[in-house]
Parts: structure tokens; sequence; C-alpha cells
């Protein structure tokens, strides 16, 4: 066996990012790295074998924590990682991770695929055998994952003193697909829970234990190697977790088994003569990870929130006291015939020489016992004799030994003497010219070896130099292409631009003519309504001059009819001058005033003409006025589509002077690039001077494409010009109609407020008008009660005066009888009298209390009423949701059940009686499939099941393992 060695145990520290609820709750990130290997918290520096940042990606902390231990393993050393800290801290993300997932699989998954890896890359003349075991400790109780009936398991130790599980189930493996099945099995059995820091916490110390055993089958020598990868539960603070119940006892065994962690790992860090494993099964199991023949590695996690900044703290003292404990490790080797032969050959010798050392001490005691003395040159010098034995092994070939001088009772002669020296002598000096000779080639090898890594380096210089011109055109070249095609679509977005832009310039022409009509509909209906009120005046005009002359024609017929009236007077003063003559002014007189009527007829009839068209022409100006309102309105409309045009117009002319901007520096990258290929691809050639004329070509292009550039910004700025001015017109007219509308804005807020605060006035007087109704209710059935009370009072009183008149009577009969007892009796009337009038008032104040809780009665009815419906519902919705709870709670159950018994009867219908048959497994395939991707097929390879082994064999395929 190798030599035993030690090594201290390795301890990494991990810390996870904050989590949502920590960001919520606005926790500091506390922790300040130093380094790959050092870490600041509080002030205080914490050093360790290295410290992973919040960033680490698994394949990293794979790479450096645990790559290392599955060669070891592979070697015959035991190995173990296991990981420590807080709750939620990171632990079985760590150990764990996605167990399927390529980048989010933690160590378990990786180190069972690199194991077979490492397999299949190893001498073929190899063979391995590998089971696993998966259970847990829950409640301080050992539980099978692999087969739950097993619930409490005991903690044994071999012929070795090393502890193991007695009882717990193994598997033979063969592959990664296997172990993974495994582990998916038992993770599916393990113990969790949610608490307020983790929706998936740990419950039990999970324990899944590869032992891996390997056979030369040339030389048949045994190494075997057990790894040990533990996820510990998280230790916890009930105030954080806010544990109850079975999960507070849960929490409380977790914590006592950590606690006993801590105090070994103190012990044994304190170097003291006990140490406690027997005071948690974990510990027990652990004991020979923890200061035994094991290569362990430590991974503690940390949360970097200042909300467990106390734990984050206790987690790196425990990571502290743990770095500075030693294992003691040695391989794990069953030695073959061969090696114990040799072994046995080299005790043989050893024993030899102790006899001869032995012989030599006791002759030369017995020559100082005899009184003899013994010169310095005989006395025993234990260099001398090995030296001696050595040179005689070398130089003799025969079985016996020859005699060795100085060696009381073997003698020898001066010559013999001599010519063994000078044997010697001779063999010492072939020794050092074969080590000169020796020396001389190893140096020769180390130049040849060095010159051969020079020329690898440069070759390799390079390599990596052509990789990288090459890697540089390929750059180019994409680049080259994605500008390409960055202008391609930057030309595209142009000509939609443009299309768009022409198509919202037609708009603007659309709406402005339009605008022009309706202005020009304006003016005409303007003109016209002008024409008809010259015409109204006119109308008024020739009304008032014919009403004057209206009046100037009845004053005159007035005048008339006076003169009229004075010539009849006078004809009957002067009768006698004949009736002819006043028959003929009567005449006159008749005509005239038919005349007269006549007139006045024609003057009432275009009287009536003028008032009608008079109606007319208002009728007309009303029309008028509401057209005009509604031509204002429809430009205003115009105007507001008018001012959205000419902003979206601006913001489209911007657009389009970026997009221009973009694509004329793009044009002149493409360009530069160009010139750069073709000077590239010249330079190569060796043409300078064509490259030179490429150059001044390029740049004579970049000058003619500027003017054009130029050209076309100056006739972009002038109709920017022109759009900006008409933009200005289009504004001042809108700012007009913003007037107006505010304007009408402003009566329709007062009309609102007038109305709002009508219908609260109206609002207000129906409740009032409710409230009296309610109230002349009440004070009906108040009133009617009352007169019930005062009547049935009345009835009392009347019942009372006659029982009291019956009383008086006899006791005036008694008083007739008696004449003494008349002041007692009168004395009780007086106090019966008092009496009724307090009954009476009491009666009173009875009825009025009565009549108020009749009318509190029918509210508090109505509220207990509502409150028992409230309480019946209630009480409907808990009971349904208890039980709809125990339903889901039910099925739940019996889906997990169903879904455990599932995975179990295949697990066992797959594996079958072969779980416990020893697969070997061969080096020499390549590497297998990764437990993510279980379906690739494995080239060259596959497996024939026979009924007691299977072997996995390289190249040719698999085939049937004879030899087992």
């Amino acid at each position: 066996m190798a030599d035993p060695a030690e090594c201290t145990i390795k301890v990494m520290c991990r810390f996870r990012p904050l989590n949502s609820s920590e960001v919520v709750r606005g926790d500091k990130y506390i922790a300040k790295f130093q380094g790959d290997d050092s870490v600041v918290i509080g002030g205080k520096p914490y050093a360790f074998d290295r410290v992973f940042q919040s960033n680490t990606s698994q394949e990293q902390v794979y790479n450096l924590c645990a790559q290392k231990i599955v060669k070891d393993v592979l070697e015959g050393y035991n190995g173990t990682i296991f990981a420590y800290g807080q709750t939620s801290s990171g632990k079985t993300h760590t150990m764990e991770g996605i167990l399927h997932d390529s980048d989010g699989m933690g160590i378990i998954p990786r180190i069972v695929q690199d194991i077979f890896n490492y397999i299949y890359s190893m001498d073929e003349n190899l063979e391995f055998h590998i089971k696993v075991s998966y259970f847990e400790i829950y409640m301080d109780k050992i539980r099978d994952l692999l087969d739950v009936s097993k619930t409490n398991l005991a903690v044994h130790e071999d012929k070795n003193r090393v502890p193991y599980v007695k009882g717990c189930t193994e598997r033979f493996v063969c592959s990664p697909d296997e172990v993974m099945d495994t582990i998916d099995e038992g993770k599916s059995n393990r113990h969790v829970a949610v608490t307020n820091m983790n929706e998936h916490s740990s419950r039990s110390h999970s324990i899944f234990l590869i032992n891996v055993k390997q056979e030369n089958t040339q030389t048949e020598q045994k190494l075997s190697g057990k790894l040990y990868l533990v996820d510990l539960a998280g230790s916890e603070k009930v105030s954080k977790t806010g544990a109850e119940g079975a999960v507070l006892d849960e929490a409380k065994n977790i914590n006592k088994s950590l606690s006993s962690l801590g105090n070994v790992i103190s012990a044994l860090a304190e170097g003291t003569t006990y140490i406690p494993y027997r005071d948690s099964k974990m510990t027990r199991i652990l004991q020979d990870s923890l200061g035994g023949n094991c290569r362990t590695t430590i991974v503690i996690c940390c949360s970097p929130s200042s909300y467990n900044e106390p734990e984050t703290k206790s987690t790196l003292m425990f990571g502290q006291r743990a770095k500075t404990i030693k294992n003691t490790v040695c391989v794990n080797v069953e030695l073959t015939a061969e090696q114990w032969k040799k072994k046995y050959e080299r005790e043989k010798e050893k024993n030899k020489t102790l006899r001869n050392t032995i012989t030599w001490l006791e002759n030369e005691l017995n020559r100082w016992r005899n009184g003899e003395s013994v010169p310095v040159d005989e006395q025993f010098d234990k260099e001398k004799a090995n030296a001696e034995v050595f040179a005689l092994d070398n130089v003799s070939n025969n079985e016996k030994p020859a005699p060795t001088p100085g060696v009381p009772g073997v003698k020898l002669s001066d010559a013999e003497r001599e010519k063994c020296d000078a044997e010697i002598a001779k063999l010492y000096k072939q020794l050092d010219d074969k080590d000169d000779e020796i020396n001389q080639q190893s140096q020769l090898a180390e130049k040849l070896k060095q010159q051969m890594l020079d020329q690898e380096e440069l070759l390799g210089t390079s390599r990596r130099d052509h990789d990288n011109m090459q890697a540089e055109l390929n750059r180019l070249q994409a680049e080259n292409e994605a500008s390409k095609e960055e202008v391609k679509e930057v030309l595209q977005a142009l000509e939609e631009l443009a299309v768009n832009y022409d198509q919202k310039s037609q708009e603007v022409e659309d709406k402005t003519k339009e605008f022009e009509m309706l202005s020009d509909e304006l003016n005409h209906k303007s003109t016209v309504l002008a024409s008809i009120d010259s015409e109204l005046q006119k109308l008024k005009m020739t009304t008032n001059h014919q009403k004057k002359r209206v009046t100037e024609m009845m004053s005159s017929l007035l005048k008339d009819l006076a003169e009229i009236g004075i010539a009849v007077g006078s004809n009957d003063i002067k009768q006698h001058e004949g009736s002819g003559l006043i028959d003929e002014e009567f005449t006159v007189a008749r005509l005239y005033i038919s005349k007269m009527k006549s007139e006045v007829k024609t003057m009432v009839k275009r009287c009536k003409q003028l008032e009608s068209t008079q109606a007319e022409s208002n009728k007309k100006m009303d029309e008028n006025e509401g057209e005009l309102a509604a031509c204002q309105l429809l430009i205003s409309q115009h105007e507001a589509k008018i001012k959205s045009l000419s902003e979206y117009l601006q913001n489209t002319e911007q657009k389009k002077r970026q997009l221009e901007e973009t694509v004329d520096s793009l044009n002149e990258e493409l360009v530069k690039i160009n010139a750069q290929e073709k000077v590239h691809a010249m330079e190569k050639e060796s043409e300078i001077q064509t490259a030179n004329e490429v150059k001044e070509a390029v740049e004579k292009q970049i000058h003619s494409h500027r003017e054009a550039h130029q050209k076309q910004i100056s006739n972009l700025r002038d109709e920017l010009d022109k759009k900006e001015k008409l933009i200005t017109e289009f504004q001042d007219l809108n700012q007009k109609i913003m007037l107006e509308q505010e304007r009408l804005r402003v009566e329709h807020e007062k009309l609102k407020t007038t109305d709002q605060e009508k219908s609260r006035k109206l609002h207000e007087l129906t409740i009032m008008q409710d409230r009296r109704e309610q109230a002349r209710q009440d004070l009906k059935g108040l009133e009617e009660t009352v007169a019930k009370e005062l009547q049935t009072l009345h009835n009392l009183r009347k019942l009372f005066v006659q029982d009291l008149a019956t009383r008086v009577k006899k006791s005036a009969e008694m008083d007739s009888d008696d004449t003494g007892g008349s002041a007692a009796q009168k004395q009780k009337i007086s106090f019966l009298e008092n009496n009724l009038e307090q009954l009476t008032k009491v009666h009173k104040q009875l009825v009025r209390d009565n009549a108020d809780l009749r009318c509190e009665l029918p509210k508090l009815e109505k509220r207990l009423r509502a409150t028992a419906e409230r309480v019946k519902a209630l009480e409907s919705a808990l009971k349904e949701a208890k039980e709809n709870a125990a339903r889901d709670r039910k099925r739940y159950q019996l889906e997990v059940d169903r879904i455990k018994e599932a995975v179990r009867a295949k697990n066992m219908a797959r594996r079958g009686h072969s779980a416990q048959i020893a697969k070997p497994i061969r080096p020499g395939q390549p590497p297998v499939a990764s437990p993510t991707h279980p379906n690739v097929n494995r080239p060259g390879g596959g497996f024939y099941q026979n009924s007691q082994t299977v072997a996995i064999r390289g190249g040719g395929g698999a085939k049937q393992d004879k030899s087992s």
C-alpha cells in the first residue's frame, strides 16, 4: 500500500444572488470580494481555498470543487463533498441543481457523467464495478430513499473500523442514465416543505454514495473508492422561517444535527482527544470524512443579504474552523498474489538483514563479555552493514551470500579482502559512469524536449496568427454583408418614407383645396346674406314711406271730412239755395270716400305683403346663421386636421433627415470598407500603386456623392421652409378656433354646474319629502297606540274608582259602627290616591317607552335578519371551502401515491432482479450520452445482458463478458 499522506480539508465558499423577496425588502449586498480566495463581511476578511461570487456558473463551481475528486476516487481514494449553510442559501442548487439541464445541473449529475467519461478513457485492461446507495437522515432516523419501507436503519462498523449503513439498498449501475434514474427515484421520496424563506426547503440530510471497485485483468490488482455526496439541510431561525407544527419539529432536529457537526469540527480543529462522532447519526456516517481516510471538500453556501448577516458570519466561521482539519488518506488496494509474493520477498530480505545484524551484535557482545576488546573497525555500524549487504547482493548471483567482512565467525584473508574492496570500487565506478551517462542523456533529452516545445510554440503561434487573420477576414466579410443588408434596409425604409411623404402631401393638398372651396362657399353665403340685408333695409324704408303716405292721406281725408261737415252745416242753414248743389257735393264726397277706401285696402294688402316678406327674410337669416355656424365648425375641424397633418409632416421631415444622414454615413462607411477590402486585396498582390488609384477613385466617388447629398439637402430644406410657413398660417387659424372653443366650453361648464345644482336640490327635496312621509306615518301609528293605552288607562281608572267607592261605602258603614277607625281609613285612602297618581305617571312613561321601542323594533329586526343571512352565507362558504380543501388534498395525495407507485413499478420492472447483479464496466468506449440527453445514440457501442453480468466494451460494440 502507498504511504499515508496528510491533506487538509478543502473549503470553498459560494455566495448566491439576492432573491426576489430580498430585493423587494430592499436588503443590501454586504459581500465584498478580495481576489479569488477572500471575502470581507462586516469589515472582517475570511480566507478559503476559493470564493465564488454570485455570477459564478455551475460548471465553474464543479471544475474547481469536484473535478479532481473524481480522478482520486478512480485511483483508489475515498472522497466526500458536502454543502453547508443557512436555509435558502443555495445548497441543493449547488449539489443537485436542475438535474436534466446541461447548464443548470449541479455537482452530483456532473460527477456521475464525469466518472463514466473517465472510465471509458482509461486502460482497456481495467474492469469497473459501480454500485450506488441513496438515503436521508430525517428526524435523526436513517431512511432509505430507494426503498421507503426501510425507515430506521442502523450504523455499523466494518473490520477496518469504517462506519456504514447496514441494510441500505445498493444498486449496481453501468451507465449515467441508470444513475440519474436512481437519483430521480430517490429525490421523489425526499422530504421537502415550504417556509417563509424557501419554497422547496429540504427537511432532511440526503447522502448519495457511489462505490467504485476496479480490477486490472492482467495484473489482477484491485482498487476501491467511495464517494459521499451529501446535501445537508439548512440551519433555521424559527422567527424568520415561520415554522409551525411538524415543520418546527423538523427544524429542531436539523439544528440539533448541525450543532453536532459543528461540535465535531470544533473538536478536530482544536485537536482534542475525544471527538463526539456519536452525538448524531450524520456525524457518525461522516466519521471517515472528517479526520479520517478521505479527501473532503466542503462547500459553504452563504446569503449576501444584510438581513441574514449573522447567519452568514456563523457559516464563514464554520468554514474557517473546518479548513484547519487534516485527513490521513491512503489508497484502498487489494494486493495480488504476485504482489504478496514480492512483499514476502522484501520482508524475507529484511528478516535476513535483521538476523545478520542480530548475529553480529551477539558475537560482539560475547567478545565484550569474554573480556576482549573489539576494534572500532569490527564494531557494528548500521550504514556500513547495509551498504555491504547491498554490494554483496549486486555482486553475488549465488543463493548463499558470501561471507561478510568484519562479521565474527567469518574470516577472510587480506588478498580476498583487497580483491573484494577492488571489486566494490570497480562496481561503484561503473555505477558513477552509468549515472553520468544517464545525466548526459537526460540533459540531451531535456534540450531536445525544449527545442520541440519551442517548435510547437512557434507552430502554435503561427497557427493562432493564421486563425486570427482568418477570423478577422471572416469578421470583415460578415461586417461587409451586414452593412450591405443595413444599407438595403435603410434604402427600403427611405423609399417607404418617401411614399408616405407623397401620400401625406397629397392629403394636405386635398384638404387645402377643400378648405378653399369652403372659404369660397362661405364668402358666397356672406354676399347672399349682405344682399338679403340690403333688401330688408329697402323693404323697411318702403314700409316707412308707405306708412307716411297713409298718415298723410288719412290726415288729408280727415281735413276733407271736416270741411264736408262744415259745408253740410252751412247747407243746412242755407237750404233755400237748392238741393241740386248739395246732391252734387255729396256725390263728389262719396266718390272721394270710395276712392280713399280702395286706397286704404291696397295699403293694407301692401302692409301684409311686407310683413310676410319680412318673416321670410328673418327665416332666411336664421337659416343662413345656422349654415354659417356649421361652416365655422367644419372649418375648425379642418384646421385641427391640418395642424395634426403639419405636425406629422414635420416629424416625418425630421425622421427623413435623420435617415438620410444615417444612409450617408453608412454609404461612406460602406465605401470605406470596400476601399479597405480592395486595398487589402491589392496589398496581398503587392499592387500598391493600383490601391492608391482605387483610393483616389473612391474619394472622387465620395466627393460626388457628397455634392449630390448637399443638393438633395438644400432642396429638402426649401420644401421644409415652405411647409413651415403654411404651418404657421394654419396655427394662427387654429388659435382663433381654440379661443372660440374655450368660450363655448366655459358656457357649457356654467350650464352644467347650474344643472348639477338643480338636480342636487331636487334630490334633497325628494329626500325631505320621503322623510316627512315616513315621520307622518310613524306619528300616526304612535297616536293610535297612545289612544289605545289611554283608553285602557281610563277603563282601569273607572274600575279603580268603582272599587274605591264600594270600599268607601263599606268604611262608612264600619264608621257608623266604630267612629274610632275613620282616621286610619282616611290615611289609607290618601295613601292609595298617592299610589294611584304614581302608577299613572309610571304607566304614561311605560307607554312612551313602549312606543319608542316599537319604532326601533323594525330596524333591529331588519339588522338581525341581515346578520343571520350573512352568518348563514359565511357558514355555507366556510363549509364549501373546507369540503373543497379536503377534496383537493385527497386528490393530491392520491395523485402523489399513484405517481410514486408508477415510478417504483417502472423502476422495479426495468431493473428486475438485475439491480443487485454486478455489472462490470470496461474502458475503451467513447463518452456516453450525458444525463440531460439520454436518447442520444452512442457511437460504436452498446451492451448485451446475460444472466449474470453486463460488460461494456469500446470500439467493436458490446460483447458478452466470458471472463466473468
